[in-house]
């Protein structure tokens, strides 16, 4: 397999710049981000009108640029899971999980056995459809090292089982949903409450001790930056369709002060 790919940037102390992909599923795409620095972007199913037909292209877009991509999938359901793993995509980022038990079940849906339980279906395009006769056993363990695993904490029961879930084999990644975090605790917004912060903490911490990636969207560079400080390995600035609006908007105030 190619050996551009999230594994070897996962569980390692650089820092990973990324974004996410809202809106901007173009041919360009992959090759734009590549070119413009990034180290992996995210494409999110759960908060868009994307489909699967949509991630399979945008999987080939990323891949022909060289460009890790993970699919965030629109929930904990095996199918989306298995299906994003089964376009091709590097590794999948799986929303609100809150407990040991729901993370076993995102990696049983994730690894092929004797890691998990997920369906078989060889020669595809996780397999960039080579003709292989290698035996199955061997392919397995090939995709199951290669594709990462990435679990969202989005709510306290989630921070407070995260040492747990970052113990287990197969968890690469812990991605903190800061705006479901603050929701859940009924403090929509407020980051910097005690509370949040204790949670944030238990998170990074979880994962660095494991030694596993933490990861947080940013609004801009200078979040993103600061986040660094705090130990995340993994940081997104903000999306693509913000990311063209403040640029655009930026650039709309220069000319209109001449």
């Amino acid at each position: 397999m190619p050996g551009n790919n999230l594994r070897s940037l996962v569980g390692t102390s650089s820092t990973k710049v990324g974004t996410f992909l809202f809106e901007f599923a173009t041919p360009g795409i992959g090759q734009i981000l590549k070119a413009a620095g990034a180290d992996f972007a995210v494409l999110d199913m759960e908060h868009t009108g994307f489909g699967f037909d949509t991630v399979r292209q945008v999987v080939r877009y990323c891949q022909a640029a060289g460009l890790p991509l993970v699919v965030r999938v629109p929930s904990q359901q095996r199918h989306h899971i298995s299906r994003a793993l089964d376009t091709g995509a590097d590794g999948v980022m799986v929303p609100i999980v809150s407990s040991v038990e729901q993370a076993k079940a995102v990696l049983d849906a994730a690894k092929y056995w004797p890691d998990g339980t997920r369906g078989v279906a060889l020669g595809l395009a996780h397999e960039r459809f080579a003709m292989r006769s290698d035996p199955l056993l061997d392919r397995f363990a090939e995709q199951n090292q290669r594709t990462v695993i990435i679990l969202q904490v989005e709510d306290p029961r989630g921070a407070e089982a995260a040492d747990e879930i970052a113990a287990l084999p197969g968890v690469d990644a812990l991605w903190l949903g800061h705006n479901d975090l603050s929701v859940a605790m009924d403090k929509p917004g407020a980051f910097d409450d005690p509370a949040f912060l204790k949670h944030e903490q238990a998170t990074i911490a979880a994962a660095k001790k494991h030694g596993k990636s933490a990861g947080r969207l940013g609004v801009d560079a200078r979040q993103c930056a600061a986040f660094t400080k705090l130990g995340y390995d993994f940081v997104a600035i903000s999306g693509d369709v913000w990311l063209l609006q403040q640029a655009f908007a930026a650039g709309v105030a220069t000319v209109r002060r001449g």
